[in-house]
């Protein structure tokens, strides 16, 4: 499957669930340059938590990256390939409420998409890389906004993004994964339940 952009296409996997469609989800995937793709372990496990609870899960490849035509553009140009993604999940789903999530690189780029977006209701980052990339443009997010870390992240550790989120409001929550690294390695059922228990059982929920 793709995506028709500006410089070609997207390649994408979609999956939807197999109850009734309560929202769409945009995941996005780590640096492009280190090996990031829409397969990358824990974005593939978290779309597929997402279609669990009933929400339609998108993974892509940014450009350059597998079938996806382009070439790595430092952050910029992966906006708009997130921006055309979501343009895409609402003309197939339309009325239908977007989240906007990724993992390290992926958070980045979503997170700032998805902020500026009215069309998206929901923000998710997980694997956060705090002491590469400055996120304290969520200082202006009144969205519900999960963000996920191990408390042994190498690019930033769930004490650093607890303590540099405090001065980004009250619609951020910060879930920590006891022994968790970057990759969350061994840790990866604990992720998809936090993500589960936010769109079930807390804020993210109630935008569905």
């Amino acid at each position: 499957m793709e995506i028709p952009v500006e410089h070609g296409q997207l390649e994408t996997v979609l999956r939807e669930p197999r109850g009734p469609i309560k929202g769409a989800a945009m995941v996005c995937h780590p640096h492009p340059l280190q090996g990031g793709t829409m397969h990358t372990k824990a974005v593939y496990r978290v779309a597929q938590v997402l279609a669990d609870i009933n929400l339609v899960a998108c993974r892509f490849n940014f450009r350059g990256v597998g079938k996806s035509t382009g070439v790595y553009d430092g952050g910029v140009g992966e906006q708009n390939d997130a921006r055309a993604t979501l343009s895409w999940l609402e003309e197939r789903y339309p009325s239908t409420p977007l989240m906007a999530g990724g993992f390290s690189f992926g958070s980045m780029v979503a997170l700032k998409v998805g902020l500026k977006d009215p069309r998206v209701k929901a923000l998710i980052g997980f694997g956060v890389p705090v002491r590469l990339y400055d996120y304290s443009f969520l200082k202006a997010t009144a969205k519900p906004t999960l963000l996920i870390q191990g408390s042994q992240d190498e690019f930033g550790t769930a004490e650093e993004l607890e303590q540099a989120s405090a001065a980004w409001g009250p619609a951020i929550t910060v879930e920590t994964i006891q022994g968790a690294d970057h990759y969350f390695n061994g840790k990866i059922e604990q992720l998809k339940q936090a993500v589960a228990d936010y769109f079930t059982k807390g804020a993210g929920g109630k935008v569905l």
